[in-house]
């Protein structure tokens, strides 16, 4: 289990994380077998986090079960700091089933190379989490020593008591520390009660926050970015996924809008978790916002070309290198050429 360094930064994630069972191409009741993996967006980020040389840890809640043993097993392989995840004696870990098309043209079928999430988080111990889970004796410690603190609109969406964590977090202290917010919208965790309130608040409250610019328009009404820079000036950093392939950040009075790579998506799952870990990774490591948003790409990169929730990036010399291409190189780089053509030590 990775443990803080002096010449680390820490990030904490605080939020759900899920099993995940990955059903064979084509319809899910034909399926024989299913394969295991972890997800779980604020999980997804701190996996990232802790590959770019960053002292990661996860606060979470989960069942004690076979599945929450497996996930907190996996984030730890992956240099996570689980020890202040709680085991939950009464409630059982939330997962989620991945079906995948085959085109076979069955009714029950999907298109090929597309998928479908089925969520079983319902009173999942991820959903009973709450402010008081804050205070415990470890997730103190861990919040105390942290550079960065993140979370997501999934979480805030779980339940009121969850509701009321992500909002106790904006109101942590900012000596030296930041907190940051991705929006993460999911229309049906919002189905009981009305989401833009909430989710605005949280915008608010953020020192880095990332939006896609689709789900802030289903949100908030308002998708371009610099109308959604006028919305929340708030934030410090505003980071905002446009739909053009493209992403927008902000930085106090600095705008910068940087390409996407060119790729072929393998599937979309964990991307915006795999840039908004690489984006905060080069922040805490001082990089200025070009190069954030570079990485951000290309941890999104290697998301959209992979099959797993959690992203498996390239040795971080090597991303390093591909960060620092000239524009013109970038804008015609592809993905994974440009990591396969460094060779950056692993």
């Amino acid at each position: 289990m990775t443990r803080p360094t002096t010449n680390r930064p820490r990030a904490v994630t605080v939020g759900e994380g899920l099993a995940v069972l990955v059903a064979r191409p084509g319809p899910l009741e034909d399926s024989p077998v299913f394969d295991r993996t972890a997800g779980g967006a604020e999980a997804n980020v701190a996996a990232v986090l802790a590959r770019l040389g960053v002292d990661a840890a996860w606060l979470s809640r989960v069942g004690d079960d076979g599945f929450g043993r497996y996930l907190t097993a996996q984030l730890g392989a992956r240099g996570v700091d689980v020890s202040a995840v709680v085991v939950d004696p009464s409630r059982p870990t939330g997962l989620y089933v991945k079906e995948r098309g085959a085109g076979s043209g069955s009714p029950t079928d999907l298109a090929a190379g597309t998928s479908r999430m089925l969520y079983y988080r319902n009173g999942s111990a991820a959903s009973a989490l709450s402010a008081a889970d804050l205070e415990t004796p470890g997730a103190r410690g861990l919040l105390d020593s942290a550079a960065l603190v993140h979370y997501t609109g999934i979480t805030a969406a779980l339940s009121e008591s969850a509701t009321a964590l992500t909002e106790a977090l904006t109101r942590l202290s900012r000596a030296d520390r930041l907190i940051s917010f991705d929006l993460n919208y999911r229309p049906a965790l919002w189905s009981s009660r009305p989401a833009a309130d909430v989710l605005a608040r949280l915008v608010r409250g953020g020192d880095v926050v990332f939006l896609g610019a689709d789900e802030a328009q289903e949100v908030f009404g308002v998708g371009d970015p610099d109308a959604l820079r006028a919305l929340f000036p708030e934030p410090r950093q505003l980071i905002v996924k446009n739909d053009g392939n493209s992403v927008t950040g902000f930085d106090g009075g600095e705008r910068v809008e940087v390409p996407a790579l060119r790729l072929t998506v393998t599937e979309r799952i964990g991307a915006g978790d795999a840039f908004a870990g690489g984006y905060l990774a080069a922040l805490l490591h001082g990089a200025p916002l070009v190069r954030r948003l570079r990485f951000g790409h290309l941890c999104a990169a290697a998301a959209l070309t992979g099959t797993g929730d959690i992203a498996e990036l390239p040795p971080p010399p090597v991303l390093a290198l591909a960060a620092e291409l000239d524009e013109s190189d970038w804008a015609r780089t592809e993905y994974p050429s440009v990591v396969m053509a460094e060779n950056g030590p692993s």
